[in-house]
């Protein structure tokens, strides 16, 4: 074996890589451990206590504080951890409104209600369609005379073509999007959530993810609330600095006053504490304990020093040290800084009746948004206008902002206002500079400090310039922050999805109970039928595992459910890789060759196999990445990471095992006495009996299309829209009750099953009022859902919900068709690159669509039949693309053999589909074995996988069963018929 130095350094490269980035999780968890044994079950305590060692180091050695090891973890999902999944669309029906200043032209309000209608089921984006509907209906009217208003003026001249006005809109529409997710991220960050995660997707849409969190009612109040831009004027540092000390002084006063009435209270009460039961005193012995039990040996100072300063050991003021070491006050409106962790409590103490009567009522004290690395934020002292005691100006006269550069090229931030603004602008500005020293004018969104640039002279015409030491990012962000305004395109929520804390621990036991047992059956497998030569499988498949959770967690991949199936099917497929070579190995030990020659020789020869087979699916996976989205984006993670490892491990780990093995001389067995004749001179007529196959598979298509045309599908609510809740109750329940119960309370039809194996628990799925997004609606479903489900005997618990509004449904299913498409197609191309004969990419192509099929029939036959849900969903996609990549794996093992023996055998005399038919009973055996590995561990996943991914576990149950019939039954007949003499 050539190159074992450098593969023997790689792996101890990556292993040691690995290991230290799985480490990192291993800190966290003992963090988060110590914080809930501290807590007793107080959330509260918890997160205080987790915030409380965000910068304390908790890695050995290396000192990486709680906060990096948090960010470099493997990150749960929503559906292991619980919490809530929402999707924001930002509605481009206002903001069109908004950039014509709400112009009444009957055709461009009759297009906008057109195009709303239309994109509910249409892929094409909405300002195409807007402008194709205005020009239907207004066809020799132009589009600049509604857009060129004086505050686009700079955009959209008078004369513009439609197609430039489109362009325009198309422009807006995305800046819109990007400053919806300003707003959105810096309202997140209000929760205090770990790891929240915000993507921009198709269809101006935002998904946002919220892990831990449950409160829905908030979360829906705080991100569709519209966005509120003011411009303040500030106090100076110095104005500010007598006025927290006094607050700190009158605080602690307070405090000493309210230690001595407890005193006094608790002198008052001995003789009653005297006559407390040893229980309570034991209780009271044990709080002590818990008290005393704090980690910082300095808690003691620390205590002291809240009580005598209770306001300034939490809020630093804003000083710094002058070059006389004396301290000095820092220039500016920033007058304190805080951790994040005791943000809320300075607010409480800012905002106490005694506090406040002391601060400016001229003065407002308002957070910045961003925090440093310490998770430290800026407090600064803005002043209140005007006979309404507010904003010196408002946003909605800035009419255009964007990142620039200044004479350095240094980045800024270009700000154009109307010009109402700009003659108050000026006055403002004129004054600013005036003062000594000069004054800086706080931009504030949604009581959040954004900037706060010092005014440097006088701004006329309305032009101003913003510069700091900014990124790029930051000007982008700022420029967002600015234009929320004048850009009214508000977010609604059109996709729910909220996972209950129980519900995810669960899911947690589930996965990895099926983890476990799942290898536990491989490992059993593969020693019972290969031996020595099985152990060595085994542990280049844990190599496998430990190297993929290794790299997803150096990815900041987020595990999912679907996540953990796709590590459980990597177990199945990364055993395939040392079947074909086991198999070549045992074939080569038949025609007498050593024991070293023919595992070298096994390992060349099956090369070729593995490649094609895992390269094809690697292009599924690859397919459902990019198609898939939310926890199909994880198992496509997983499945992609899980083949590069499998190869890597069983081409190069294997051998390297292999050749210590030899060097010890070392015995080494590929079978059992039992198993070492399996198949062994198989010759089954597959061939010959193509058509029987043939009708089979035609027949059971038919019935299966005649199904889907009269019965249809089970369609999951992604496909269809609607809200489905997950509902358990404290005994077993009928869903037909529950249905019946439901459909009379909500007046309209409701589909109920039964979720799980216990008969306690049914999932409800209604389009009830979906298409309505304001809070009332949400409120109101969620009153008559009670009402309906408490007419049905027992207690009731909501474990999840989800809602999925019509347009993202629509846009669902076409991708959904789109990816299976185009993973045929994709695979049929690389399979005609590979064997260089169209029979061969037709052969896969009919295949492929072939197990596609006979996997929706059997989901429509049986979609009312079995005890589980046959849904066809996201996660249905993502098993048929699943079964796709793994059928074309198994075709292609068939195929290189028939590519192999039709080399061999390509005398006049030598039939093809004899040849041909030798070739597949000489990979019976591979292809038998490799089937079952992959159906024992998706039978462990059925089984012990839980009732989320039941659905899910069984359509790739049956699949991978259908795909080992057509790689042998389906995909080689369709060579031998279209092939006939050009196969020689």
């Amino acid at each position: 074996m050539q190159g074992k130095g450098i593969i023997k350094f790689f792996a101890i490269l990556l292993g040691i890589l690995c290991l230290y980035q799985l480490s990192l999780t291993l800190a966290t968890q003992k963090v988060e451990r110590e914080a809930r044994d501290y807590a007793k079950g107080d959330l509260a305590k918890e997160r205080s206590y987790l915030d409380s060692m965000a910068t304390i180091p908790v890695y050995p050695v290396l000192k990486h504080t709680y906060q990096y090891c948090k960010s470099k973890e493997i990150a749960l999902g929503l559906d292991l951890k619980g919490g809530m999944d929402v999707t924001m669309q930002i509605s481009l029906v206002e903001l069109v409104k908004s950039l014509s200043n709400n112009n009444p032209d009957v055709a461009m309000n009759q297009a906008l209600a057109n195009a709303d209608h239309i994109s509910k089921t249409s892929t094409t984006d909405f300002i195409t369609l807007f402008v194709e509907e205005y020009e239907k209906l207004a066809p020799n009217a132009k589009l600049a005379a509604i857009f060129s208003t004086k505050e686009n003026q700079e955009h959209i001249k008078f004369n513009a073509s439609n197609s430039e006005v489109k362009k325009f809109l198309k422009d807006q529409a995305d800046v819109a999007v990007g400053q919806a997710k300003t707003v959105l991220t810096t309202r997140i960050d209000q929760f205090g959530v770990t790891q929240p995660n915000i993507q921009l997707q198709q269809g101006n849409r935002i998904l946002i993810e919220l892990p831990g969190v449950f409160d829905k009612e908030r979360v829906d109040k705080l991100l569709q609330g519209s966005a509120n831009l003011e411009f303040y004027e500030t106090f100076e540092n110095a104005d500010f600095y007598q006025v927290l000390m006094n607050a700190d002084k009158l605080l602690a006063a307070k405090a000493k006053i309210a230690a001595k009435d407890t005193t006094a209270k608790t002198a008052a009460t001995t003789g009653e504490t005297k006559k407390d039961t040893s229980a309570k005193a034991e209780a009271l012995s044990l709080l002590n304990k818990v008290q005393k039990s704090a980690k910082d040996s300095s808690t003691l100072g620390k205590k002291e020093q809240s009580a005598q300063s209770p306001l300034l050991s939490i809020l630093q003021l804003s000083i710094y040290q002058g070059q006389n070491g004396q301290p000095q006050l820092v220039p500016g409106p920033i007058v304190g800084r805080a951790f994040q962790k005791d943000t809320a409590k300075v607010n409480a103490y800012l905002n106490s009746p005694a506090v406040r009567a002391i601060i400016p009522h001229n003065a407002k004290l308002l957070w910045g948004v961003k925090a440093g690395d310490k998770k430290i934020f800026d407090l600064y002292a803005v002043k209140l206008t005007g006979a309404e005691n507010g904003p010196v100006l408002a946003g909605d006269v800035i009419s255009d902002a964007g990142p620039s550069t200044d004479q350095k090229g240094s980045p800024e931030v270009r700000m154009v206002m109307n010009s109402d603004g700009a003659a108050k602008w000026r006055r403002v500005t004129a004054e600013a500079a005036a003062k000594e020293p000069k004054k800086a004018i706080a931009i504030v969104l949604d009581n959040n400090v954004y900037s706060a640039p010092t005014v440097q002279n006088e701004i006329a015409g309305g032009i101003s310039s913003i510069s700091g030491n900014f990124t790029i990012q930051d000007t982008k962000d700022l420029s967002n922050v600015l234009k929320s305004g004048r850009l009214k395109a508000p977010a609604h929520i059109i996709g729910e999805e909220i996972v209950g804390a129980s519900l995810g621990q669960e899911a947690i036991s589930a996965g990895l109970t099926s983890s476990l047992i799942g290898f536990l059956v491989v490992l059993i497998f593969m020693i019972a039928y290969y031996n020595r030569a099985g152990t060595v499988a085994v542990v280049a498949v844990l190599v496998n595992v430990f190297f993929l959770l290794g790299i997803l967690a150096s990815l900041n991949a987020v595990l999912t459910l679907e996540g953990i199936a796709g590590i459980v099917l990597t177990l199945g497929i990364a055993v395939d890789a040392n079947v074909l070579i086991y198999e070549r190995v045992r074939e080569e030990l038949e025609h007498g060759k050593s024991l070293r020659i023919a595992i070298a020789d096994g390992f060349k020869h099956a090369l070729s196999s593995i490649l094609d087979s895992n390269i094809s699916t690697l292009l599924t996976g690859i397919i459902l990445y990019v198609f898939g989205s939310g926890p199909i984006r994880g198992f496509a993670t997983t499945l992609i990471i899980g083949i590069v490892t499998s190869l890597f491990c069983s081409l190069l780990i294997s051998r390297l095992i292999f050749e210590w093995l030899l060097k010890k001389d070392k015995p080494i067995s590929f079978s059992n006495p039992w198993s070492s004749h399996t198949f062994k001179g198989a010759n089954y007529a597959f061939v010959k009996n193509r058509f029987k196959f043939y009708i089979f598979s035609g027949a059971f298509i038919l019935i299966g299309i005649g199904s889907m045309v009269t019965r249809g599908f089970n369609y999951g609510v992604d496909f269809q829209g609607g809200r489905t809740f997950v509902v358990r109750y404290d005994q077993k329940v009928e869903s037909e009750k529950v249905r019946e119960a439901l459909t009379t309370t909500l007046n309209k039809e409701t589909i109920v099953k039964t979720f799980g194996t216990d008969g306690k628990q049914v999932s409800v799925t209604s389009t009830y009022m979906i298409d309505d997004n304001t809070a009332a609606a949400e409120a109101k479903v969620q009153e008559k859902l009670n009402e309906g489900l408490s007419k049905v005997a027992g207690k009731f618990q909501i474990m999840s919900q989800q809602k999925v509004g019509p347009t993202i449904a629509s846009d669902l299913k076409t991708s959904a068709v789109y990816a299976v498409l185009f993973a045929i197609l994709i695979i049929s191309v690389y399979i005609l690159l590979r064997f260089r004969k169209w029979q061969f990419s037709l052969g896969a192509m009919v295949a492929t669509a072939h197990d596609a099929l006979l996997v929706l029939s059997f989901f429509s036959i049986f979609k009312d039949m079995l005890p589980f849900s046959l849904d066809i969903d996201q996660k249905f996609i993502a098993a048929i693309l699943t079964v796709i990549g793994y059928s074309i794996n198994d075709t292609v093992v068939v195929f290189d053999r028939i590519r192999e023996f039709l080399n061999l055998h390509h005398s006049k005399t030598d039939k093809p589909e004899e040849v041909i038919n030798q070739a597949i009973n000489s990979t019976l055996s591979r292809t038998i074995i490799t089937a079952l590995t992959v159906i024992f561990v998706l039978v462990v996943l059925f089984i012990f996988g839980g009732d989320v991914i039941r659905g899910f576990s069984f359509a790739l149950l049956i699949g991978v069963c259908f795909g080992t019939y057509s790689s042998i039954c389906v995909a080689t007949p369709v060579i031998v018929d279209f092939g006939k003499k050009d196969l020689r």
